[in-house]
């Protein structure tokens, strides 16, 4: 069954257990899973990885069976799905489990993929596709939110607020829930106040930056700096991302030294890891002893300073700290 995102809400849950959400709109499918959720599963959700349930697979299906994990509605996400996940899918319907939805997450499937093809076919299955957002459609979005929250906005900017949430749904979200906590006590918001209080569509590259260069991603590293021109201002930013990454890269350490399993650390850590982050995540465990990390921290906020003292030499300190990161494996 094909159904479209704006559908979900109409559709009598109770007759789906299974759902296929497919491509690249990830704060789209979020909003999705909220909704399933309001449908009357609200109380428990589970989330795997594929590989997770293939490494334990007989384990998992006999859970589901015997209901020993299971004690009332669930809602189990399985993410970054590929097509042998259908076998799952095939098992669990023989075995006619009920108050359990299982909802899959996959990247854009083409139209010769046959897990889509069977879930778009079956009569009891809900496939969904989820398409990138377009400015009109994260307006529309804003403007709803600010409507509702009766914040008056003008047209220029909110165009400016969209421009600079770089086509995602969940930039776009953070940014009008800070715009909203902002506005608590007051009545009105400038263009100047709106540039301070939302990021910059550049500083998501400094997100894939940092990450690219704490995964010792020479190629990757080296193709963002040359892509972008960095301003003084922006230099301070992206320090404190590192900061940020290294802190948790420096917890997760510690996590290990104590679980001596790395996929139970990243599923336990919080703030929670989104679970495409997590490949990238488990690169910098690996790349950084405990010891280097703490010292790279100590390092990292020398460099603030010094960044701070020397702002016309500030783009150049730090590309040569970064250059540094890169030079030399652990």
């Amino acid at each position: 069954m094909i159904l479209k995102p704006f559908q979900i809400s109409n559709l009598i849950i109770n007759k789906s257990n299974f759902f296929l959400l497919y491509g690249q709109n990830e704060g789209q499918k979020n909003e999705a899973i909220e909704k399933i959720f309001n449908l009357g599963y609200t109380k428990n959700i589970f989330r795997y990885d594929e590989d997770e349930v293939f490494n334990n697979y007989e384990n998992f299906v006999s859970e589901i069976s015997n209901k020993s994990f299971f004690e009332d509605k669930k809602i189990i996400v399985i993410s970054r799905v590929s097509e042998k996940i259908f076998s799952l899918i095939d098992d669990i319907k023989n075995k006619n489990i009920e108050d359990v939805k299982i909802i899959l997450n996959s990247k854009p499937l083409d139209k010769k993929s046959k897990l889509r093809s069977n879930f778009e076919n079956g009569k009891d299955l809900v496939c969904i596709a989820f398409y990138n957002d377009d400015n009109l459609a994260l307006g529309n979005i804003a403007n709803k939110f600010f409507a509702e929250k009766k914040i008056p906005i003008s047209r220029e900017l909110l165009n400016l607020l969209v421009e600079r949430c770089r086509g995602d749904r969940i930039n776009l979200k953070n940014e009008i829930s800070k715009i909203e906590a902002f506005m608590l006590n007051k009545n009105k918001i400038s263009v100047e106040e709106i540039l301070k209080l939302t990021n910059l569509a550049e500083n998501y590259s400094f997100s894939e930056l940092v990450d690219a260069c704490l995964s010792n991603n020479k190629k990757k590293t080296l193709n963002i700096i040359n892509e972008n021109n960095f301003s003084s201002e922006d230099c301070v930013a992206i320090i404190r991302i590192f900061l940020s990454k290294a802190k948790r890269i420096m917890a997760l350490k510690r996590m290990e030294d104590e679980q001596k399993n790395i996929d139970e650390c990243l599923k336990n850590y919080r703030p929670p890891i989104f679970w495409k982050d997590k490949d990238v995540v488990k690169q910098q465990i690996s790349h950084w002893s405990l010891e280097k990390i703490k010292n790279l921290i100590f390092y990292l906020n020398d460099l603030e300073i010094i960044v701070k003292k020397n702002n016309l030499i500030s783009v150049n300190l730090l590309n040569n700290f970064i250059l540094e990161q890169i030079s030399f494996s652990n």
